[in-house]
């Protein structure tokens, strides 16, 4: 009997967690009927993401660290795949599993580390991404082998031979070693789940790669040796092209096609009109995914949307979604391919994404995902309450966001009970990349209580933890420099960049200016100390700092200078410098900055004393 008990109070602790709005789980495998994809009896058709940083994170770009790499976490694979969710998607497109460059630390970040040689790190982050996709109801198309050097592919598989890239192709030991990784990873049980990748209907399909120039035989033999290890699931071929190959449509391995698209030279037809060409070419032989798409306007990618919806192509994969960092905010990734303009997309959009209409592109896509399965979107919930983040110093505030929050509203207290107010209002999350989302610029001497609230159309969130208490011993102006407000004067020829973000570690907007050019910023107190983040497109130069009592006469002060710049990599980073200066109370309320050559400043912090009350 108090067993029975024991296990009908598990039941009734268990079924409290469970949300109301439960998500579907995934009971079939998808399968193939004539040119259609088919969840058991019902079509099954989508408009989603791909989500290049769910294996792996290319993106970590805090100021002072040196390398851009590392593995997702829980947090974040949650919030990318609830983000998908959220939006009406049910299919996420990864990027391959990453092989080791030698140019690219750590290993320890990357699955395929030599010839027969994996990482468990790496792969266990696979397994809590098929987890939390089978939670979510969110199925992955995975390629296999990656065509370009981004994350490694087949140039490294046969680098670890000393063979070329080419090679990769046609010579049996290259070969023989790309089937052992898929046969590693087909074969591999899940320690999470205990479930076979084989056998996990998280997976939609095995892609043979990304954008691959390979051979008919090829693809054959590896399409073929994929069926031979995993007969539950579909085999999409990865071959590049705008237009579908004609071998795909005909190999008997092969059960999917596809095709990207981008504005190029090649073609002046538009994506609409190159999708609907291509399911011609399809129809009544084999389902056809637009596995990629993007860097046009809003008008073309909907009228591409609309295209996949008319037409009886399977599905179509937007090019890009970021979804947030563990360390607050979003993570970034301006595209090279671009055209120095686009960036990946966040949910649910924000202003700072105008220049590529982010906010509506990401309203239309939501639209669309419902309305290719047959739905009406529901109403976005209001969100759930965020996590507010360890806190040092009243100046540097940061939480992990909630999916679909579009702002935040972040709460000072005496007490932790209260009274509550409202510090800053309205804050949007996508404002910062990679630092402190909020600075509580004016609060008073003693010890404080904070929580935030998210908020988007729907309503707010409950408030977050409670983190405290927070000794105040300064106050911290910030600018992010989106504009030059914080600014007392400045003279010469400054400028506020927002292009070339991908080298300024995605920073969103710089004050650039060569040498000769003069920031001043005028505090209410004392000034105690500053940072300049800075970055530097060609020679390092130093900047002079000088303090100032009136404003008119400036004493110089030193500033120490940290350099994080760990080389040029795939992006042609620019030199990250710090320069900072510490103990300086006392001096004066103007801080006066000149650039002594070219130099673009991404952020100021300016500590000054407490205002008494």
């Amino acid at each position: 009997m108090k067993r029975l008990i024991l296990y009908l109070a598990m039941l009734l602790t268990v079924s409290s967690l469970i949300p109301v709005h439960a998500k579907p789980a995934l009971r079939n495998f998808i399968t193939v009927r004539g040119d259609q994809l088919m969840d058991g009896n019902r079509p099954f058709r989508f408009i989603s993401f791909n989500i290049p940083n769910l294996l792996i994170i290319e993106d970590n770009m805090p100021f002072t660290t040196s390398n851009a790499w590392c593995l997702p976490d829980a947090f974040e694979l949650q919030d990318a795949l609830a983000t998908v969710h959220q939006m009406g998607g049910t299919v996420v497109r990864t990027y391959c599993p990453p092989v080791w460059r030698s140019n690219d630390p750590p290993a320890e970040c990357s699955y395929v580390l030599g010839v027969d040689k994996f990482n468990e790190d790496g792969f266990r982050t696979f397994d809590l991404a098929l987890k939390l996709a089978n939670e979510n109801g969110v199925r992955l198309i995975i390629p296999l082998a990656n065509n370009w050097k981004w994350q490694g592919g087949r140039g490294e598989y046969a680098g670890f031979r000393g063979k070329t890239a080419d090679d990769f192709w046609t010579d049996p030991q290259l070969i023989a070693d790309f089937k052992e990784t898929i046969r590693f990873i087909l074969l591999r049980t899940n320690t999470l789940t205990g479930v076979p990748y084989c056998n996990d209907k998280a997976i939609l399909c095995w892609e043979t790669g990304n954008e691959l120039y390979s051979p008919a035989a090829w693809t054959h033999e590896i399409a073929r040796y994929i069926k031979s290890l995993d007969h539950n699931h579909l085999i999409m071929d990865g071959v590049d092209g705008g237009y579908l190959h004609a071998d795909s449509l005909t190999d008997p391995y092969v059960d999917v096609v596809t095709t990207h698209h981008y504005p190029g030279a090649w073609t002046t037809k538009t994506f609409a009109r190159l999708i609907r060409e291509n399911w011609e070419m399809a129809k009544g032989k084999k389902p056809y995914v637009v596995g990629e798409f993007g860097f046009v306007s809003t008008a073309e990618m909907a009228d591409a949307m609309k295209t996949i919806m008319d037409t009886g192509t399977a599905g179509g994969l937007l090019w890009s979604l970021r979804f947030r960092d563990r360390d607050g905010g979003f993570y970034w990734h301006s595209e090279p391919s671009g055209g120095n303009l686009y960036k990946a997309f966040h949910w649910p959009g924000s202003p700072i994404g105008a220049g590529y209409d982010e906010i509506e592109l990401m309203a239309l896509v939501r639209s669309n995902a419902f309305e290719i399965r047959g739905m009406t979107p529901p109403p976005i919930p209001a969100p759930a309450p965020p996590e507010l983040l360890p806190i040092t110093d009243p100046g540097m505030i940061s939480w992990q966001g909630s999916v679909g929050a579009a702002s935040y509203d972040v709460e000072r207290a005496p007490k932790q009970n209260g009274p509550w107010k409202v510090v800053g209002a309205g804050i949007d999350e996508s404002a910062v990349q990679y630092y402190p989302l909020f600075a509580d610029e004016s609060v008073p001497a003693g010890e404080w209580f904070y929580r935030v609230i998210a908020r988007n159309g729907s309503g707010t969130s409950k408030p977050s933890n409670i983190v405290g208490p927070v000794r105040a011993t300064h106050d911290t102006l910030v600018d992010d420099l989106a504009d030059f407000s914080k600014v007392y004067a400045r003279r010469g020829n400054l400028e506020i960049k927002t292009r070339d973000c991908r080298q300024a570690k995605e920073d969103a907007a710089r004050a650039a200016g060569k040498a000769g050019d003069v920031l001043i910023y005028q505090l209410p107190t004392s000034i105690e100390g500053f940072r300049v983040f800075t970055f530097f497109p060609g020679e390092v130069v130093n900047l002079k700092f000088s303090i100032s009592n009136n404003g008119q006469t400036y004493q110089d002060v030193s500033a120490s200078r940290n350099e994080y710049f760990s080389g040029a990599g795939d992006y042609n980073y620019w030199k990250p410098v710090l320069y900072h200066a510490e103990n300086l109370s006392g001096t004066g309320r103007f801080l006066k900055i000149e650039m002594t050559g070219e130099t673009q400043i991404g952020r100021m912090e300016i500590t000054h004393a407490l205002e008494k009350n």
